[in-house]
Parts: structure tokens; sequence; C-alpha cells
């Protein structure tokens, strides 16, 4: 296969992103309904874009890890009126994100894209579990139990499904 033209490659990353967020919709869904069925009792607009969020220690992992680039970048601490905007906007750009890098992918594997697809949700879940604490926001792995680990391996499995499933319905 040759080198994909600009044209394309912006196709793939339009058409990566659009599923990503298809998929953290989905994944969002699942997460939600297990607040609720745990006696959350939000709205669905509240909870999924962050209204209680009303500074630094309250955000989401997402949150606290922007906050943590902006002040990498800008050498300052990040305003707390920052953390509801940041932690909506680094949660849908992560999912966006990696539906993109699914959707550059997906041409190289062939006739065995169903194996990438599968493989997606469950490289974003470890990844979190082995980058996201590197920033100090997530405990290592190994420190929380089974049944955490195996609810949140099951939404970004749900995750990746969705994902991969919408690029290959978009294409």
């Amino acid at each position: 296969m040759g080198k994909p033209s600009s044209k394309s490659r912006a196709r793939l990353i339009g058409l990566g992103a659009v599923s990503g967020i298809c998929g953290t919709i989905a994944m969002d869904m699942l997460w939600y309904s297990r607040y609720r069925k745990g006696g959350g009792k939000e709205a669905i607009g509240t909870w999924e874009f962050a209204r209680s969020v009303t500074g630094w220690d309250t955000a989401s992992a997402p949150g606290k890890a922007g906050a943590k680039l902006y002040q990498l970048v800008a050498r300052q601490p990040a305003p707390g009126s920052w953390a509801r905007p940041t932690t909506n906007i680094v949660h849908w750009l992560t999912g966006a994100g990696w539906g993109i890098q699914y959707s550059l992918l997906r041409g190289t594997a062939g006739r065995d894209r169903w194996a990438l697809g599968l493989l997606l949700g469950p490289s974003a879940w470890i990844t979190s579990y082995v980058v996201v604490p590197l920033f100090g926001l997530y405990k290592p792995i190994w420190k929380y139990d089974a049944r955490t680990l195996a609810k949140d391996l099951s939404a970004h499995m749900l995750y990746g499904v969705v994902t991969a499933g919408a690029v290959e319905r978009l294409s």
C-alpha cells in the first residue's frame, strides 16, 4: 500500500475523530447507567458535562491531566475556572484521539481489521493505567481491585467496538 495523500489522511483523521466521539458517547452512556443504578441523582447533561466540577479538586483525571499539561507549557498553574472546560475538552479529545489512531492504523491491518478493532478498547484502557499514574492522577494498576479494573475494561471494550464499528460503517 502506498503512502496516503494528505487529502485521504485528512479524511481518515476526520473519520476517526467522529468515530471516537461515537465510542465515547457509548462508553459514557454505560458509565452513566452504572452511576444511576448505583444511586446517582444528577441528570445526564449535568453528569456528562461535569457541571459539578467547580475547581481542580473536583475535576476528573482528564481535567487534572489537562491542568498538568498547561502548567508544563505555561509554567504557571491553570486558573481554577478552567477546571470544568478542561475536564470536558480533554475527555472528548481523548476519545477522538484514540479514534483517529485507529482510523489511521486500520488500513495497515488488511483483512485482520476486526482484530485491531477488538484491541482498541483494551489498548486505551491499559494506557490509562500505565501513563496516567506517571502524572500522579491514578494509582498504579496493581493498587486497584479486580472488580474496578473489570468494570473499567468493559467500558473501554465497548468504546473500542463502537469506535471501530463506526469507522467501518462510515468508511
